[in-house]
C-alpha cells in the first residue's frame, strides 16, 4: 500500500485547507454576492458546497490526497451516500463562516462525519453525511494507509 499523503511542495496550498484542533477541523470562509440569493440569504445548496470543502480539507489536512488516491489505486474515491440537514438560520452576503468537521465514525467501506456550519461560534446548519468508499461504482474497503491516517481524528471513536 503506497502513503497518500501530499507532497510538502505545496505547503502553501495547506493553508488555505483550514486547520485541526482537537479532533475537529475548520474551515474559514466568507460569503460572496454569488452564494446568496435574491434577498441577500444564502442559497440553500451552497451549505453543501461549503460543507464539501471541509470535507476535502479535512481530508487533505490528514494527508489524504483525493486526486492521488483515485490515480494510483484504480479509482477509488468517496461518494456522498446519506446526507441530514437541519437549516437553522440563514447566513447573509459578507459572514465569515466557520466550517467544522468532525469524523465520527469509520467502517470497513464508510466513514461518517459531523459537521456544522456556523457565525461567529453560533449553528447555522448541522449536518450528518455518511460518505462510500468505492472503485467502479461499488463498495470498496477503505486502505490501511488511510485508516491510519483518520485514526488521528477518529481517536478512541475508531471502528471496523
Amino acid at each position: 500500500m503506497q502513503d497518500f499523503a501530499q507532497d510538502r511542495s505545496h505547503a502553501p496550498d495547506r493553508a488555505l485547507a483550514g486547520v485541526i484542533a482537537d479532533g475537529v477541523h475548520s474551515l474559514r470562509l466568507r460569503v460572496y454576492y454569488e452564494d446568496t440569493d435574491f434577498s441577500g440569504i444564502v442559497y440553500h445548496a451552497n451549505y453543501l458546497r461549503y460543507c464539501e470543502r471541509g470535507r476535502s480539507d479535512c481530508l487533505r489536512l490528514i494527508g489524504i490526497d483525493q486526486s492521488r488516491l483515485h490515480r494510483e489505486e484504480g479509482g477509488l474515491a468517496f461518494a456522498v451516500r446519506r446526507m441530514e440537514i437541519d437549516f437553522r438560520r440563514p447566513a447573509l452576503m459578507d459572514d465569515v463562516l466557520d466550517i467544522e468537521t468532525r469524523i465520527i465514525e469509520a467502517g470497513g467501506a464508510s466513514l461518517t462525519m459531523d459537521q456544522a456550519v456556523k457565525r461567529a461560534g453560533e449553528l447555522l446548519v448541522g449536518l450528518r453525511v455518511s460518505v462510500a468508499c468505492i472503485r467502479d461504482g461499488r463498495p470498496a474497503r477503505i486502505p490501511k494507509a488511510l485508516r491510519e491516517a483518520l485514526a488521528g481524528m477518529l481517536g478512541e471513536r475508531e471502528s471496523g
